[in-house]
């Protein structure tokens, strides 16, 4: 199907599309102009959640995490706001609500869940985007209920925030209270104690003596890093010579060692010169290999030197560490006999300071956790109180009514196309082509033309025959 084609089944079917249109809009105005006007009353809430304390001046952890407002807004959301919304207005004692609970439910269930359920689906809260502030929407169809039960739920939801913050506070007191007692009693002991083994051992200060041991202690323990270092160097630069003497780093560094062997390989070179002109009994011949066998020699004797020099720093090496490790473990055994002592007095003296610490701690957070159990401040607060609107956020007419065109065209379009597909209709000579086949020798129009257009189509690739009703 073409664009041509849309066209012309748009004109034959536009009763269709026009009457479904009709039909649409005129059923949602006629049902948005029978719905009952409905009102949208809010509040503005304030969350301070990056605020402090009131009551201890210190910053809220919990406060600080990116879902404290969604868990503000389940708050506000859940049902034991809204319960305390009823609780609070006295609804289920009224006899109209009673009577409507009664017909709704048959008396079965909870008047106030009923109620608290019916109340909560007209409430919305909305978060700022860039902000701490909540709107506490509330929609109803009379004006000052929904004013009033926008400003309900936010007290309540400030009344439950605070009885959340309060509540473990209260446990948390009455546990410092029994502990205390207990923390109390423990320091005392460890008082006692520390003062017996102090009276028995004569110990005053310890820690004098100790001191100068531990520091001579830890003077060995650096000596004996720095000789098995020394140690390790030298055990390496011996294997080394070992290995292969005339490559080892020591040989290598030897000014004297390489100067010989630079002196060799000149009189090798002249040797080795000499020696492919003249023959073996030659003098010059002869002083050139003495010459080579002296050098060598020299070399030789250099390279052996220095194997002993490095052997013999080796061997130093290894009895220094071993005369300090003997030392250290003296010493060391030395330092150990001396904290024996000193060890169950610092045991004693910190059970003692643990024995403070948890005792002012507990009392401490005793002090707090009572005073926050008597706070009734909180970080929320009303920015904007509801007020009755003065006009009304719903049913959206117009927005409907245009609504309601779009969809009603989208309908009339799709019934009209399958009108058209149940009844096909010959709209063009292009169906007599496509669809029969056929040439098209001529066009007939209503007025007689001048002259008849004659013409030939050639037919496209045959798709089989199909039923055509006369326009």
């Amino acid at each position: 199907m073409n664009f041509t084609q849309f066209l012309l089944i748009l004109r034959a079917r536009y009763k269709i599309i026009l009457g479904t249109l009709i039909v649409v809009v005129a059923t949602t105005v006629t049902i948005t102009l029978l719905l009952p006007s409905t009102y949208t009353a809010t509040t503005s809430l304030v969350l301070n959640y990056k605020g402090v304390d009131p009551v201890t001046g210190l910053t809220l952890p919990s406060q600080l995490m990116p879902g404290y407002m969604a868990t503000q807004i389940d708050i506000l959301n859940s049902q034991t706001v809204a319960l305390k919304v009823v609780d609070d207005l006295k609804l289920a004692d009224s006899p109209v609500v009673k009577q409507q609970f009664q017909d709704a439910t048959g008396g079965q269930g909870s008047i106030r869940e009923w109620l608290a359920n019916l109340l909560s689906k007209n409430l919305d809260v909305q978060p700022s985007s860039s902000s701490s502030v909540l709107a506490v929407n509330y929609k109803a169809t009379d004006p000052q209920f929904a004013a009033t039960m926008a400003n309900a739920f936010s007290n309540a939801y400030l009344s439950t925030a605070t009885q959340l913050k309060v509540e473990p506070s209260k446990q948390a007191s009455e546990y410092f209270t029994g502990q205390i007692k207990v923390l109390r009693d423990n320091f005392e002991a460890a008082q006692r104690k520390l003062s017996k083994y102090q009276q028995e051992n004569n110990i005053d200060d310890p820690d004098g003596r100790i001191g100068v041991e531990t520091a001579r202690l830890n003077e060995l323990s650096s000596q004996l890093v720095q000789v098995q270092g020394a140690a390790i160097d030298a055990n390496s630069r011996l294997k080394a010579t070992q290995s292969d003497a005339s490559v080892a780093p020591d040989v290598m560094s030897n000014g004297l060692i390489q100067n010989l062997k630079g002196n060799l390989l000149a009189a090798e070179a002249k040797f080795a010169e000499v020696s492919s002109r003249l023959s073996p009994n030659h003098p010059q011949y002869q002083s050139a290999k003495a010459e080579v066998d002296k050098l060598r020699a020299s070399l030789n004797a250099q390279i052996a030197q220095a194997s002993a020099s490095v052997t013999s720093n080796a061997q130093v090496q290894q009895q220094r560490e071993a005369e300090i490790k003997a030392a250290l473990a003296a010493q060391r055994t030395k330092v150990m006999d001396l904290n024996l002592a000193r060890d169950e007095l610092k045991l004693l003296q910190n059970e003692v300071a643990a024995a403070q610490r948890a005792y002012e701690a507990a009392t401490a957070r005793y002090i707090q956790t009572n005073m926050e159990a008597r706070s009734s401040q909180s970080d929320i607060a009303i920015l904007n109180p509801a007020v009755p609107p003065l006009s009304p956020t719903g049913p959206k007419v117009m927005l409907l009514t245009l609504l309601s065109i779009f969809l009603g065209s989208m309908l009339g379009l799709g019934l009209g196309l399958v009108a058209e597909i149940i009844d096909r209709r010959v709209r063009s000579t292009k169906d007599l082509v496509d669809v029969l086949n056929v040439p098209v020798l001529g066009v007939m129009g209503r007025k007689q033309p001048e002259r008849l257009q004659l013409g030939f189509s050639r037919p496209a690739l045959p798709r089989g025959p199909r039923a055509l009703k006369p326009t």
